[in-house]
């Protein structure tokens, strides 16, 4: 069992194949030993945790043992008012107006398997054996109030995660949560730095790298949404750990909304790192035998450096995160008309681009916005979802049979969660968005927000989608959501639970998205909003992949897609070619190099195939023959970050499959240089005792020379070229 307690010592170790993670209980408080590497079971835990008589103003709760304080023990779900004044995991208000509470452990539990979360996505088994589960039971007597703590470790994985689920006790007075974090970790030093992942919109999951200092560094977002600007991610590492070295400890949020991550530095060097929802404008009451479930924190540790968690979060999150029949299946190469018409097309242009797709050697061609209503910008209609006949005289089913005609499926941008104040859904039911009575209702993008914590919203949405989802052949769906949240209210909530409204609304997403999915099986949903605004793991539980950015130059993607590789797989990531001169940033650049960053991801174009001319035509059958035969590697491969965009003039990255026979490698070269340096390029994740074959080359070349001699890079003329490298074992 990987879980084993030691009742002498009233200690807990979790274990997976190169990982420890150790919780003791001292005088009833559950308190953080060790994570790391994996330690024997065997081994002497005495003397692990050090206590030690601290000044007065580190108060001590236990009258016969003064080298106990709250505010000194390193703890596993700390809380407020009774010692401790460091940032807490959870903090309620009770019937009488205060907020003391004091859990101190009950029981616990240890089984196999890992149980599901109660209405939110989370990480999964597919047999009791993949993970085994500790539960933690604290109880304090006063309130009634009960928190369950639930750790469950994957063996093969070197992840354990946490969520909380606070109980109160039948018969006990009501209270309200001001704040219920899923994980809080006391490490035991402050030689740390944080790396996270910042940005804007079309500059999305840039990586931040700084020294923890006394005090806090915190992340978080207040916008509804996980955002554009900060992901639910961060990690602690040490200065000196690189991509293939020292140790990473990542905490990734499995939610879709507010956050919050945080490292707090105490007066004793001690780093307490901390996730889950954000406090910020949150409040839930919680009545006698209800209970709250917490999102989960999924945290990896890595001894291999940052190349080492990520792979980790790559393999749990492509295989035991993600869902359904899309989960294990090549992702089809697909064209988008956005970028090519915007909302000015009509059947007979659609279909001509489908043409030219099909003759490329295209799968799937995908309608974007403006197909519904009397969508001809984005003014108007949002909410009626009922097909333009304007544009389409002969509605969806003809255009789509027109597309599978040509070899194509076909696929369908939705916006659901956002309703038009010009739209027929808003003049019947204008109390259905996001609003506080008699305040302006500020939009965005000429757009609101439905209500998703309304059932009538969402029953609403349910039988418009599902119609349209039965009426055609649609084997895609682009989901969007293209602001975010002001003026948070609802007019279905009583007043006492206006601040209960944006956690709710991401619980009746995910309901809604629970059922579309399971309805519809064979349909692969993509999220979107506004490209990576939401590209968190809640959302990757119901879509598989995510548009990763509305950037879609190549050059601006090169540091998007790194950034996001941080966390999530290749597998999860939508990248397409589009136009020259981009039109984002206005750069040009070839269609080769437009390629090669695009096959790093779920591989597409968004343009308008029908102006290509016949060079470029054979370049894009090249592309798309050369990802067809790459897809299944490039999708479920382990990926290696040779080179980082972010230092330099120069990025690459490579996928090798399980077996270690097949690699490609990507190497980019951003701007020329005058008489340049002689560069070799030294790869990553090979067999050392394999020799292999690059294509194009006359020799094979042992593994173990590739990587730590490397390629010798050839001469580059202009700026924005690249290089592909494919390798088999011989």
């Amino acid at each position: 069992m990987p879980i084993t307690y030691h009742e002498s010592q009233n200690l807990f170790h979790l274990r997976s194949n190169d990982m420890s993670y150790v919780i003791q209980i001292v005088r009833g408080y559950p308190v953080h030993v060790y994570w790391g590497k994996r330690l024997r079971d065997d081994a002497n835990w005495n003397g692990m945790v050090q206590r030690v008589q601290r000044a007065s103003f580190s108060p001590n709760p236990v009258e016969d043992d003064h080298t106990i304080s709250l505010d000194t023990l390193p703890q596993e779900y700390p809380q407020y008012g009774t010692s401790d004044f460091r940032e807490p995991a959870y903090q309620v208000r009770l019937a009488d107006g205060t907020r003391i509470t004091e859990l101190q452990y009950e029981s616990h539990r240890i089984f196999s398997g890992k149980p599901k979360l109660q209405g939110l996505p989370a990480t999964y088994t597919e047999t009791d054996d993949e993970a085994h589960t500790l539960e933690l039971t604290l109880a304090d007597a006063y309130s009634g109030l009960t928190v369950v703590l639930s750790y469950s470790v994957f063996e093969a994985a070197n992840a354990v995660t946490r969520s909380a689920r606070l109980e109160l006790a039948e018969g006990a007075a009501p209270l309200t949560i001001l704040r219920a974090l899923s994980a809080s970790i006391d490490f035991h030093d402050r030689d740390y730095e944080f790396v996270y992942l910042a940005g804007a919109w079309t500059r999305e999951r840039h990586i931040t790298r700084r020294p923890v200092a006394a005090g806090g560094t915190r992340i978080e977002s207040r916008r509804g949404a996980s955002s554009h600007n900060l992901n639910p991610f961060a990690a602690l590492v040490r200065p000196n750990t690189d991509e293939d070295q020292g140790d990473a400890f990542g905490f990734s949020l499995v939610y879709s909304g507010n956050f919050l991550a945080q490292a707090e530095v105490d007066q004793f060097d001690m780093t307490r790192v901390s996730i889950g929802l954000n406090p910020f404008d949150f409040a839930w009451k919680l009545g006698a035998g209800e209970s709250f479930q917490t999102p989960e924190a999924v945290l990896v540790y890595s001894s291999e450096g940052l190349g080492g968690m990520s792979r980790a979060y790559h393999r749990l999150y492509r295989t035991r995160l993600c869902r359904g029949t899309h989960r294990d299946q090549a992702r089809p190469i697909l064209v988008n008309n956005w970028e090519a018409t915007y909302f000015d097309f009509n059947a007979d242009k659609i279909e001509a681009i489908a043409q030219a797709g099909a003759d490329l050697g295209i799968e799937l061609f995908v309608l974007d916005d403006g197909w519904f209503g009397k969508r001809d910008d984005d003014r108007s209609s949002l909410g009626d979802w009922f097909v333009d006949r304007k544009k389409l005289p002969n509605g969806l089913r003809d255009l789509a049979e027109r597309v599978n005609q040509k070899g194509l499926q076909f696929g369908l941008w939705f916006e659901p969660e956002m309703i038009s104040p010009d739209s027929d859904l808003y003049r019947a039911h204008p109390d259905w968005c996001l609003h506080v009575p008699g305040r302006r209702r500020t939009e965005a993008r000429q757009q609101l927000i439905l209500d998703m914590s309304r059932q009538d919203v969402r029953d609403y949405l349910y039988e418009a989608l599902s119609g349209i989802f039965s009426s055609c052949p649609i084997s895609y769906v682009k989901w969007d959501m293209n602001r975010n949240m002001s003026e948070i209210g609802s007019a279905a909530l009583p007043e006492d639970r206006q601040s209960e409204v944006a956690h709710r609304y991401m619980l009746g997403l995910y309901d809604l998205l629970e059922k579309l999915t399971s309805a519809f099986p064979n349909i692969l949903f993509e999220s979107c909003s506004g490209g990576g605004g939401r590209f968190d793991p809640g959302m990757l539980h119901y879509m598989p992949q995510t548009w990763t950015s509305d950037d879609t130059d190549a050059i601006e993607r090169l540091k998007i897609q790194y950034g996001t590789s941080l966390v999530y797989p290749v597998s999860s990531m939508g990248a397409h070619v589009s136009d020259v001169p981009n039109h984002q940033v206005g750069r040009i650049t070839s269609l080769a190099v437009r390629g090669d960053v695009a096959m790093s991801g779920n591989f597409g174009y968004e343009l308008d195939l029908t102006r290509f001319h016949e060079e470029e035509k054979e370049i894009v059958k090249r592309q798309v023959a050369a990802y067809k035969e790459l897809r299944g590697l490039i999708q479920t491969g382990d990926l290696y970050r040779l080179k980082s965009p972010f230092e330099g003039n120069e990025t690459a990255w490579m996928f090798v499959s399980e077996d270690r026979k097949e690699a490609v490698a990507f190497y980019f070269r951003t701007l020329a240089e005058p008489n340049p340096p002689l560069r070799r390029l030294k790869l990553r994740g090979l067999d050392p005792a394999i020799s292999y074959r690059i294509e194009g080359a006359d020799a094979a070349f042992a593994g173990d020379r590739l990587m730590h001699f490397g390629i010798p890079l050839p001469q580059m003329q202009g700026d924005f070229a690249s290089l592909v490298f494919k390798l088999r074992a011989e």
